[in-house]
């Protein structure tokens, strides 16, 4: 992804992430609360098989759709 697409990315990551904050549901593994940024990230890189950074530019707007889906299904 070029550098200009990647921080368009990682601004609507971290924007989902504040959105996110207190809606995850309790993990025993995370007994303080989890992380929602870490979350999307993490999803992100699961559905995509890839770092943000590393996703083709092609694949922005699906990736923008699949971020927005994480927010209206916190899990």
């Amino acid at each position: 992804m070029n550098k200009e697409n990647a921080s368009k990315l990682w601004k609507i990551i971290q924007e989902a992430g504040d959105y996110l904050e207190g809606q995850l549901p309790v993990h025993i593994k995370h007994p303080k609360g989890r992380n929602p940024y870490a979350h999307v990230a993490i999803c992100v890189k699961s559905k995509f098989n890839a770092s943000y950074k590393d996703i083709p530019d092609e694949k922005l707007n699906e990736v923008l759709k699949y971020i927005e889906y994480l927010k209206q299904n916190p899990n």
